[in-house]
């Protein structure tokens, strides 16, 4: 009888774990279904009212930017071709000339632009010297001339690579002239080190030639984490 109790009590915590992880699958499945209902939504959404404001009036419909227009857009087109499209000026936006007009584009999505079609936020709270490379994800939206299939705003992985104004060449100058006071390190912002070269007379002259030979290949750098200029 006790080992049929066990074996009861068992079973039933196997069936509540069971019942448990149905129900939370059935409700992640629910989540990431509304999730791409919602991103579906966004795509289809038209143009908000900031970027019509923002596009000229009275000029041709057909040199506006790709912000001010509706193309028809074919995402069955074959990657990297120009495609020929039509399209019309959104809702609000008054031009002259024809209000139906063609245009040329890359197939390709607005996430697949090149480098220099888009602008991404750039952050400067990342470490740019550590090794290997730091990356940071942030918001990149193409050019206003640019037309693409997908959101014109997407997530965009970068490599952390900014400067916050420390120059190299002072930094080496310091550290030859001034590098057993531990000028170098206090210009660079790592003070405990700066302190502990100044009362070690930098390290009686072997911690100032090392300092050296670090500023010089690079490896050194400004203690909030940015680059050389």
């Amino acid at each position: 009888m006790k080992c049929l109790h066990i074996n009861i009590r068992k079973a039933t915590f196997i069936l509540i774990t069971v019942l448990i992880n149905q129900t939370y699958m059935e409700d992640l499945a629910r989540s990431s279904a509304q999730n791409k209902r919602i991103d579906y939504i966004s795509s289809a959404l038209p143009k908000t009212n900031d970027l019509i404001l923002n596009c000229p009036s009275n000029n041709d419909c057909d040199k506006l930017n790709a912000t001010c227009i509706s193309c028809n857009l074919n995402e069955d087109c074959i990657y990297g071709t120009t495609v020929n499209t039509m399209c019309q000026p959104e809702k609000g936006v008054d031009c002259n000339g024809a209000k139906s007009f063609p245009k040329q584009y890359t197939c390709r999505y607005c996430y697949q632009t090149e480098q220099w079609e888009h602008s991404c936020e750039l952050m400067a709270n990342c470490n740019s010297v550590a090794s290997p490379r730091s990356y940071y994800i942030t918001n990149c939206t193409v050019r206003d001339d640019v037309i693409c299939l997908g959101l014109r705003t997407f997530k965009k992985k970068l490599v952390c690579n900014w400067t916050s104004g420390y120059k190299w060449s002072t930094t080496l100058a310091l550290s030859i002239i001034l590098g057993g006071f531990g000028a170098d390190r206090f210009y660079l912002g790592h003070w405990q080190e700066g302190i502990g070269k100044l009362l070690s007379f930098g390290g009686l002259g072997v911690w100032t030639i090392i300092d050296v030979i670090l500023i010089s290949l690079h490896y050194l750098g400004p203690a909030d984490g940015s680059l050389f200029i």
